[in-house]
């Protein structure tokens, strides 16, 4: 699958909805992770559109957080966003805001990230190195149990895209902090660049 639409695009409109570094960093990072994870599951030559997908998904959360997911096809819009992009960004809010139902593997591999890359990224700024590059992932088995611990990351969520994917929970953790670890640097980097 391939986008006829450009990073550059994706990113100015990003920007036009999405002031919060924070959420600029987790565009980024998710972004980076659907990269990551197509070339790692087969899927090389889409590489760019589950980035797009990545970058794209939390569109609308900022401005319209009451219509997350609902408000994304009329902003992606603006783009031409083909129908699997406004696809894919819609059902990551499957069974929490919409009833659009993630089927490609891609969909379901951002499903799945979305939120446990937050709570990766929560992890690491616990840690001494404030980084993702000495964390293992045994240590964030341990903060996945400890409900306390970044209450927002729904676990449910992360265990149903598990699920979705058929991966055992492990490997869902090991796939997404690597991925984390490998463009941690690249990530920031951008994503102060952003929020300037």
């Amino acid at each position: 699958m391939h986008s006829h639409i450009t990073r550059e695009q994706a990113l100015n409109l990003l920007k036009k909805y999405n002031q919060e570094p924070f959420h600029l960093l987790h565009a980024l990072t998710v972004e980076a992770v659907m990269r990551q994870l197509a070339e790692q599951l087969g899927y090389k030559s889409d590489a760019d559109f589950w980035g797009l997908c990545g970058l794209l998904h939390d569109i609308d959360f900022e401005k319209f957080p009451q219509e997350h997911c609902k408000k994304a096809p009329e902003l992606l819009g603006e783009i031409n966003a083909e129908p699997e992009l406004v696809h894919a960004v819609c059902s990551h809010g499957y069974g929490i805001t919409v009833d659009v139902k993630p089927e490609h593997e891609m969909e379901k591999v951002l499903f799945a990230v979305d939120e446990l890359t937050g709570l990766i990224g929560a992890a690491a700024k616990m840690r001494p190195s404030k980084s993702t590059q000495d964390m293992e992932v045994s240590s964030l088995k341990k903060k996945f149990k400890d409900k306390k611990f970044a209450a927002g990351c729904s676990r449910d969520i992360i265990k149903q895209g598990a699920e979705m994917l058929g991966w055992p929970l492990e490997d869902l953790f090991e796939k997404t902090l690597s991925a984390m670890r490998a463009t941690e640097k690249a990530v920031q980097t951008e994503a102060e660049e952003l929020a300037k």
